[in-house]
């Protein structure tokens, strides 16, 4: 069993959703974590149960920083709007300097996040 964290920008939150709901068979043989509005979504979209934490603005990225720091966290996707300013950018560089720091699986796009999970 895995421990993934899931995160998308606001603009890609959908496309998270219907990627969750589409694995929704496999994600449930794994632990997931997810920011605040990124997690509440894609339990209400799928029924799978999520491991909140905060919004991403609000120290959400950061948290999950933290989980791939203390090894808790095995595989991040996090679905990356790279057509919008986000204000939280510096959270947004640390959570994925922090993924590639630690060797962590970093998904950012569908067909990542399909490869990374079929290898799971």
């Amino acid at each position: 069993m895995a421990r993934i964290g899931l995160v998308a920008h606001d603009d890609k939150k959908d496309d998270l959703c219907r990627w969750a709901e589409a694995h929704r068979d496999k994600l449930l043989q794994h632990e997931l974590w997810g920011t605040g509005t990124t997690g509440s979504r894609i339990m209400a979209a799928t029924g799978l149960s999520v491991g909140l934490l905060k919004s991403g603005p609000l120290g959400g990225d950061q948290q999950l920083g933290a989980m791939i720091c203390e090894g808790r966290l095995d595989v991040l996707i996090f679905f990356i709007d790279p057509l919008s300013a986000q204000p939280h950018d510096v959270d947004v560089k640390a959570l994925t300097r922090l993924a590639t720091l630690y060797d962590v699986p970093l998904a950012n796009n569908r067909s990542t996040a399909d490869a990374v999970l079929a290898y799971l």
